[in-house]
């Protein structure tokens, strides 16, 4: 088994040859979204992936092995919902909703992609925007941290509040806790 721990982020200026001799390691967005994973790669190793808390893989990353070796990462095909509008202002409702929802979405120049959620759908439709189901790659905006951003105590809640409390520290020193001896003031109603 491979050892990963060294991430380099597309463009991360590589030859391309060697990008093209690398193994594939081709992974849906939830699990590009951890940063501890066992994983196979297209030539049938596996792989032990332990990256910084918060890292998020994106398709064309490369990450390099305890031997020196790169593997690129791939986005995997999903079951999305691939949504799209006659005019703009229809799209940027739609995307305010889900926003609204804290739903992980890709922004495109002409579409919005979210992943298959039925609910979701019948959403969008009522809202008067085209929603057609796909099996595509899917890249989500990162969030305001870096690392998407979730409400619930899930599978990532401590990467993610890992992230938020490094964000806040490197700006107030701190962490962002309610039991220190001065006040504060932070507008986000807890």
């Amino acid at each position: 088994m491979v050892k990963i721990d060294k991430h380099l982020p597309a463009p991360h200026g590589i030859a391309a040859v060697l990008v093209r001799r690398a193994p594939k390691l081709v992974l849906p967005f939830g699990e590009r979204s951890k940063s501890r994973l066992r994983a196979t790669l297209d030539n049938g190793d596996e792989a032990a992936i332990f990256l910084p808390r918060g890292t998020v893989l994106r398709g064309g990353d490369l990450l390099v092995t305890d031997g020196g070796l790169f593997v690129e990462v791939l986005a995997a095909a999903e079951s999305v919902l691939q949504v799209r509008a006659d005019d703009r202002h229809a799209l940027m409702r739609a995307a305010y909703h889900l926003g609204n929802r804290h739903t992980p979405v890709e922004i495109g120049v002409d579409y919005l992609r979210l992943e298959f959620d039925p609910v979701l759908a019948d959403m969008l439709t009522r809202l008067g925007v085209s929603v057609e189901r796909a099996d595509l790659p899917f890249e989500p905006e990162a969030g305001a941290y870096g690392g998407g951003h979730r409400h619930g105590h899930d599978a990532t809640f401590a990467e993610d509040y890992a992230a938020a409390q490094a964000v806040f520290r490197e700006r107030h020193g701190h962490e962002h806790g309610h039991d220190h001896g001065h006040g504060h003031h932070h507008g986000h109603g807890h």
